[in-house]
């Protein structure tokens, strides 16, 4: 790809880098760790170490704009070396102003803190104990079909319904939520956030009524550091976002962890004979295709990542995906290697004060998937007639710059 090519690429618009971004990054690397792109100005960071830098700098780095990017402007221009001011004067203009991932010190410390509510070391325990349950009930629905689509079939119910017992969701409503949820937010316009908010404030208003002894009354009786009461409205926000973000992005890692062990017979062996790989196969996969393209950062004042100098004002991407396969932290990034040493020191959970709060949710979701799907199952392959020989794949992707993720994942296996 010569430089020219390179800057008539539109990252975020082209299909073809949808579909594969790796050259892409791995050209923008080459040239140089931190790149400006000529179409929106942003600073695409895909070097490993520079990222680490941004998401590491709360201070410098406002998350103000973390999906808004580029494409929605400030009313007033910035000028300076410090426009720390005009963010914190216009910001609530920017969509999601009013969720975590949005959100900056001290008020992200404090609401963080009440989001931490549900991810308690008992409650994650125990929703483990659930999801050992569920992956059988689901795998029940297929088993005997000899094939199927993995994603609709297994990844979409199964996380739907962890998250749902994770935050209290009961049982009564569960089929509400699968029906009004029941395609996922790499189409954000068919998965509306509407619902969510509006049942989880239904169901904090009702608890802050009648506390009850369950999940959702304890967050909404959770209180700030000062005492204070935070809105309904506020609490509704975090467990609406958990829900989509942690469902949406577990979805993606399933589907790519069985796609590895459906595309590699040798991988599939390898788990098969010696579960206490799952872990590390977990966090490789996540290295090798992170589910997170891409996150937003604006420069609160003239800052220098890697050498290149950002203004105040400045629109950062920092780009998971690329960062993870950064040769200098992973040699031969790649190779897929199962007993990668260092490949839980990825960034497809971020990094820093906004890491996701639910890794450990997600991670437990594909211990638990690939163990059951391998002790139901004698082989499981990729169906040919769906998505072509061996060498000669077709798969479908996410047409987002936001999400990295397959639309759909047809398999073969033979029932144990």
């Amino acid at each position: 790809m010569t430089l020219t090519d390179l800057e008539a690429t539109n990252f975020f618009r082209d299909r073809s880098i949808q579909d594969d971004p790796y050259a892409y990054y791995d050209e923008l690397r080459g040239r140089s760790r931190v790149w400006q792109e000529p179409h929106y100005g942003v600073y695409m960071v895909t070097g490993y170490e520079e990222a680490l830098a941004v998401y590491n700098d709360a201070a410098s780095f406002s998350s103000c704009n973390t999906v808004s990017g580029p494409f929605k402007s400030f009313p007033v221009p910035f000028e300076g070396d410090d426009v720390s001011d005009i963010i914190e004067r216009y910001r609530d203009e920017l969509p999601f102003s009013d969720q975590l991932p949005s959100f900056d010190p001290p008020r992200h410390t404090e609401h963080r803190r009440l989001l931490m509510r549900l991810l308690t070391p008992q409650r994650l325990r125990a929703n483990e104990e659930f999801m050992w349950q569920l992956a059988d009930r689901q795998i029940d629905e297929f088993i005997e079909k000899d094939t199927c689509e993995l994603i609709s079939a297994y990844a979409e119910p199964f996380t739907l319904l962890v998250i749902a017992d994770l935050e209290g969701v009961p049982e009564s409503d569960h089929a509400m939520f699968k029906e009004q949820l029941s395609t996922l937010p790499g189409q954000l316009a068919h998965k509306p956030l509407e619902f969510l908010y509006e049942q989880f404030a239904a169901y904090i208003e009702d608890r802050r009524r009648a506390p009850r002894d369950d999940i959702i009354s304890a967050l909404a009786t959770a209180t700030f550091s000062d005492g204070s009461t935070p809105e309904a409205k506020d609490v509704a926000l975090l467990a609406a976002n958990l829900f989509a973000g942690g469902q949406e992005t577990t979805v993606r890692l399933l589907s790519f962890a069985l796609r590895t062990i459906a595309e590699h017979p040798d991988v599939e062996r390898l788990l098969r004979n010696d579960r206490d790989r799952i872990p590390n196969f977990i966090e490789e996969t996540l290295r090798f295709e992170s589910p997170l393209r891409g996150q937003f950062r604006m420069a609160r004042t003239s800052v220098t990542v890697g050498g290149v100098d950002i203004p105040a004002g400045g629109t950062v991407m920092v780009l998971p995906g690329a960062a993870n396969r950064d040769p200098r932290m992973f040699p031969n990034p790649a190779v897929f290697d199962i007993d990668r040493a260092n490949a839980k020191l990825h960034v497809a959970f971020g990094h820093g004060i906004h890491r996701c709060a639910g890794a450990h949710l997600a991670r437990a979701e594909g211990r638990v998937t690939i163990n059951r799907l391998l002790d139901r199952t004698e082989d499981i392959r990729i169906c040919e007639s769906r998505h072509g020989p061996a060498g000669q794949r077709r798969y479908e992707y996410l047409p987002t710059y936001f999400l990295r993720g397959l639309s759909n994942l047809f398999v073969d296996f033979t029932p144990a």
